[in-house]
């Protein structure tokens, strides 16, 4: 295991400009079958950073990945890691660990002889093995593990396994392809966290694939949406979540409420009312928009003049309450704005359960937190 230099900070990560790892330009796979799987996407991933594409199933994620990972040639298009092209260089010489969803452990193996295998494969020193596959294991904390065969662990324990295996060897390029989606939400949770643990501690250059938004938004320091086949936005994770390019990222990311409407200074007009809010770009007045409002972002209150300074607030009414555990979400409609049903997270932590379905509201928020976009309808 790598050795040396103490750790650096979150900060201290953000602020160093460091050498790109993977370079990926124009890339585009198309199969035949219609529109291409990944259409013209460019991006570039800086050594040591942990990065996640998201997006629906059918987006051309999982074919990205598999283009960076050499196992599928890209119809045009070229990807280099630390500045060599991917096709150039034979799959057995290649620096890449990867993890996959079904794991692809050796059932006939014990955890430690799984960790051992892609050592032996590169003909390591059968002398520095032990140590090195007791390293690995300790590092995701399966040091009592190592003797167990793979049917004697649980799903969890199996994941990091395989983590172990695809590090071991220390690859330049550590690839994820959705290996937590088979698990229970609340050990897909713990994994999560482990997984952002153990790059930040080894600090590999990964790039991860899921479709699971919490997940992107808890392991990453940068992340690229996908739809389509190509790339809708790359950022840092607040940045996406804060201030989406359009309204696929401000939908697929977070739980929002969107109306439509026509562009005016400072907000869109949606029948008689004037909404507040924040044009992305440039927007021509009476250019058909949609505004895009998280449901953490809306307040909603009993009294009207609780939200006198809001720059919007309009009457409403409550149309169901959603229990999830750690929060209630409300479903709010106005007569003003018929159609739309906003979704509201309670925000009254000492009165949990405040309004009953049908009750009388108010709703509103200010400018900065309504997202215009240009409509795309």
């Amino acid at each position: 295991m790598k050795q040396g230099a103490p750790a650096e900070t979150s900060r201290e990560k953000s602020e160093i400009k460091r050498p790109v790892a993977v370079r990926a330009r124009d890339l585009t796979m198309d199969f035949g079958d219609g529109a291409p799987a990944v259409d013209r996407a460019s991006f570039d991933l800086e050594t040591g950073r942990f990065l996640t594409i998201l997006g629906p199933s059918g987006s051309g994620k999982t074919t990205l990945l598999r283009m960076i990972a050499g196992f599928q040639k890209p119809t045009s298009g070229e990807i280099t890691v630390n500045g060599h092209a991917v096709d150039a260089t034979p799959p057995h010489r290649r620096s890449v660990g990867m993890v996959f969803q079904r794991l692809a452990l050796f059932p006939h193996m014990t955890a430690a002889e799984n960790v051992a295998f892609p050592l032996k494969m590169r003909r390591y020193d059968p002398r520095s093995v032990p140590g090195r596959v007791r390293d690995f294991l300790d590092l995701v904390k399966l040091g009592d593990y190592g003797e167990r065969r793979i049917n004697e662990l649980s799903g969890g324990q199996q994941q990091r396994v395989a983590i172990a295996r695809a590090l071991v060897f220390e690859p330049e390029l550590l690839l994820l392809d959705e290996p937590l989606a088979a698990l229970d939400r609340k050990l897909r949770e713990e994994m999560q966290l482990e997984f952002r643990r153990i790059q930040h501690e080894l600090g590999v250059t990964t790039i991860n694939v899921t479709h699971d938004q919490r997940e992107a938004l808890v392991v990453s320091d940068d992340i690229i949406v996908m739809d389509g086949g190509r790339i809708q936005q790359h950022a840092r994770p607040v940045e996406l979540y804060r201030m989406p390019e359009n309204t696929f990222v401000a939908g697929f990311l977070g739980v929002s409420t969107f109306v439509a409407g026509t562009a005016f200074p400072g907000g869109l007009k949606s029948g008689d009312l004037h909404l507040s809010g924040t044009h992305a770009g440039e927007i021509a007045e009476g250019t058909p928009v949609r505004g895009a409002i998280r449901a953490e972002q809306i307040r909603i209150v009993a009294a009207p003049d609780s939200l006198a300074t809001c720059d919007t607030a309009f009457p409403s009414r409550i149309l169901d309450v959603i229990f999830e555990g750690e929060r209630l979400l409300y479903v709010a409609e106005s007569d003003r704005l018929p159609g739309v049903a906003f979704q509201v997270y309670h925000h009254d932590t000492e009165a949990f359960d405040l309004y009953e379905i049908g009750a009388q509201v108010t709703i509103g928020w200010n400018a900065r937190d309504m997202k215009i976009f240009k409509s795309t309808a």
